[in-house]
């Protein structure tokens, strides 16, 4: 695997490929990632993954300076997987003068659920994701369905500015228990860890009570708080949503559902969804 550092260094490899396949990552790789990037070679014969832990997208009160910086351990994961290339700027690369120029997504999709609760994550999350795409110029990029938001922005950005690039979303991978996996579930105590996953029990619940025939989203939501209150969660949204664009779902509606939530069990956050 080649690991490159900089932009000129990645655009002259890119420039002798007839396709690639990008997964653009933070790094602290988990199988998730691996998943993604074994997938992306269904899409190209050549891949590339991208580390960099990008300071737009963290809050001020958030986990950028403890984020774990990985990259001898990262790479070699990503080569075992079937990486070819791996891009692994440093800010002055990315960020060689501040960043003055932005990516505003609509403001209904990201005015909701986890922007209610990280104001300008998804500004930050556009913003890098666009400059990466048009450094590594790929032709199918790839992003995990955990974060389904951010799928759905992301999806939007790149087909409202006529990007010539495909989208391909990955299912989310879980451990034996259920849990989503996460980069930051390495931050859960080990009793929060045997706790951690009753969130994707609760939206296993709501997906059954709505397949059922409820449509009572609002009370099923409400149930599921209550039940992730009473073992020690701090719920911030549970939320039965359509698909397409993540508005609250209504009773008749014929759009496919998904639901999604976001707790802190401790001092850890975790999300998770699940389509219906």
């Amino acid at each position: 695997m080649h690991i490159i550092h900089t932009v000129e260094e990645f655009r002259a490899v890119r420039a002798r490929l007839p396709s690639l396949a990008f997964v653009p990552t933070m790094g602290n790789l988990h199988e998730g990632h691996i998943a993604l990037a074994t997938q992306a070679q269904a899409s190209s014969r050549h891949v590339a993954a991208s580390i960099f832990v990008n300071r737009l997208q963290f809050g001020p009160n958030e986990d950028f300076d403890r984020y774990p910086r990985t990259l001898a351990d990262d790479a070699g994961k990503l080569e075992a997987a079937g990486v070819e290339f791996l891009f692994a700027p440093d800010e002055r690369v990315m960020y060689p003068q501040p960043q003055t120029y932005h990516v505003e997504p609509a403001d209904a999709h990201v005015s909701i659920l986890e922007g209610e609760f990280r104001s300008g994550h998804f500004r930050g999350v556009a913003t890098v994701v666009m400059k990466l795409l048009n450094i590594v110029q790929p032709t199918h990029a790839l992003f995990g369905k955990k974060d389904y938001q951010q799928l759905m922005v992301l999806r939007n950005m790149v087909r409202e500015f006529a990007m010539p690039i495909e989208v391909v979303p990955g299912e989310t991978v879980r451990a034996s228990d259920g849990l989503a996996l996460s980069s930051r579930n390495g931050y859960l105590t080990a009793s929060e860890r045997l706790e951690a996953p009753r969130l994707y029990d609760r939206l296993q619940w709501i997906r059954q009570a709505v397949l059922s025939g409820r449509t009572d989203y609002s009370a099923l939501e409400d149930e599921a708080i209550r039940t992730l209150r009473e073992h020690g969660w701090q719920p911030e949204y549970v939320r039965v949503c359509r698909q397409t664009d993540l508005q609250r779902a209504r009773p008749g509606e014929a759009d496919p559902l998904v639901v999604l939530a976001a707790a802190r069990l401790g001092s850890t956050r975790l999300i998770d969804n699940l389509e219906i």
